[in-house]
């Protein structure tokens, strides 16, 4: 009796540290909400002479992903409007804003825990606007690039998890003021979040 008990207690114990996972199935669709980092590699490209240096962001985002297959979804990103500084050393300055809506293909690894990493990759469409400069009238081209995400969920129960992820995206714009080309923004982000998932 006595050598019953402790096997007793590990498996109650197993009970309470478990939490419930199901796993993602075909026709399941999320909605996550929380923040995105957007943060632009070091060196945004040669703009009006100078290299270019665009500032970090962070803004609300929300996801909706549908499972088109066990463990494999799309997903769509989107976010509030991003603003960014944009400075050229010696010419001046500018501020601008951008919507990067992207679609992903992504595969979640079916794991016994709450744990559940995932990877994916898919493209990007970035549109710009609200371009501001003293130098006069500034445009950014929308952009399409490639994109790569990984991260991982952590079940809170069967239908609720958070979510911390990191994007790379390829941003590429070219830039004309009055008219003129005058260089191309090389953007290239990476871009870290934070969310909320709701299943269903």
């Amino acid at each position: 009796m006595h050598r019953m008990i402790p096997a007793a207690v590990a498996a109650s114990l197993s009970l309470l540290v478990a939490v419930p996972v199901a796993a993602q199935s075909a026709g399941d669709y999320t909605i996550g909400l929380g923040f995105g980092s957007v943060m632009p590699k070091s060196g945004n490209g040669t703009v009006a002479g100078v290299e270019a240096d665009v500032s970090n962001e962070i803004q609300p985002t929300i996801t909706f992903e549908y499972f088109i297959r066990d463990n494999l979804g799309i997903e769509l990103l989107a976010a509030t409007p991003f603003k960014h500084d944009v400075d050229l050393p010696g010419v001046g300055s500018a501020t601008v804003k951008h919507l990067p809506p992207t679609l992903s293909l992504q595969y979640h690894f079916p794991t016994s825990t709450a744990f559940k990493p995932f990877l994916g990759a898919g493209i990007t469409y970035v549109t710009f606007f609200s371009e501001e400069t003293a130098l006069g009238d500034l445009e950014l081209d929308d952009s399409w690039g490639l994109s790569v995400h990984a991260g991982f969920d952590y079940a809170l129960n069967d239908r609720n998890a958070i979510r911390a992820d990191v994007r790379w995206m390829d941003i590429d714009s070219d830039v004309t003021l009055n008219g003129t080309k005058i260089g191309e923004a090389e953007i290239d982000p990476v871009v870290v979040g934070v969310s909320y998932i709701w299943k269903f």
